[in-house]
């Protein structure tokens, strides 16, 4: 396999894009995008010029990744999820020289319909639920929903829920994968494959 390009999509000169890479109908890829190897570019998906797209990710339908936004590898932002750059916009006043940086670890999800409040930490493989506004940092592993966005638990890597608690110690395993995780001051890390 090679990158590929729908006929009706947008790739400006200068643009980066890695290997085995689909860019589906309506996209518009500006000249200064790094967008890494087998990702996937949804349709009507826009990619800015300060942008940084890791390899494995996937951008589905309707999601417009704006200046100062980064992603690591294998981030999932789901149909029509929203980033933001400016943080008090108003059409009459120029504030481009304000951006914020927004960056999405590796592995993270980004629910359908979510909002990403600029200037924030989405932690490695932590979910966001579907509609919820984050305007705060969020952890790695953390589960979190609702406008604005609260943690309400803890994911897999796998991306099924943990039985953990949010707060406190305790360990625990993903039932599909044998991995171990352990929370610990309001962390959870992957401490890797059980033991047998």
């Amino acid at each position: 396999m090679s990158l590929q390009v729908h006929s009706s999509a947008v790739v400006d000169s200068g643009a980066e894009i890695g290997a085995d890479t689909r860019v589906w109908h309506f996209v518009h890829v500006c000249s200064g995008a790094k967008i890494g190897e087998r990702c996937s570019l949804g349709q009507n998906v826009f990619v800015g010029n300060r942008v940084v797209i890791g390899s494995d990710c996937k951008i589905q339908n309707n999601v417009s990744i704006y200046d100062n936004v980064s992603l690591e590898d294998g981030v999932f932002c789901g149909p029509s999820m929203v980033f933001t750059n400016v943080y008090n916009p108003r059409s009459y006043v120029n504030r481009k020289e304000e951006y914020r940086d927004t960056l999405v670890k590796r592995g993270a999800t980004l629910g359908a319909n979510c909002t990403i409040v600029c200037g924030v930490t989405i932690g490695e493989y932590a979910f966001v639920g579907a509609g919820a506004v984050v305007n705060e940092d969020v952890e790695a592993y953390a589960l979190v929903v609702g406008v604005p966005a609260k943690q309400i638990g803890w994911m897999s890597k796998f991306g099924e829920r943990l039985e953990l608690p949010i707060k406190g110690s305790a360990e625990t395993v993903c039932a599909h994968t044998g991995e171990r995780y352990r929370l610990s001051d309001g962390r959870v890390q992957n401490i890797g494959a059980q033991s047998k």
